[in-house]
């Protein structure tokens, strides 16, 4: 979905799992070509910065696995430390996200 499309319907709370799963696919394998990247440099693992990298990359991965189980199980784009839906603007942006930006705030 463009953002400088004019909407001619409302906007729903939360995306379909099938916009999510969408979303969540462009997501992962951005993240998959970003360590493939990292990995094919040559550098060693000693290199702090790749491998912090790479860590964080992976920890992505987790959070976009964790958010495809949520789908399945129909708490998608339910906050979790508030209960309330995450707005579907956040969703676009993050679509792993397991919180609103209040709890986001608040959690770390």
């Amino acid at each position: 979905m463009s953002l400088d499309v004019t909407r001619t319907e409302p906007r729903r709370d939360r995306p379909t799992s099938q916009e999510a799963r969408r979303r969540l696919d462009h997501a992962r394998g951005t993240r998959l070509i970003q360590l493939r990247a990292l990995t094919d440099t040559g550098q060693t693992v000693e290199d702090h910065l790749t491998s912090a990298q790479k860590q964080s990359i992976e920890r992505v991965l987790k959070e976009i696995d964790a958010a495809f189980a949520r789908v399945e199980d129909g708490t998608y784009g339910t906050c979790l430390g508030c209960a309330k839906s995450v707005p579907a603007e956040r969703l676009e942006i993050l679509p792993y996200t397991r919180h609103c930006v209040a709890c986001q705030h608040r959690a770390t």
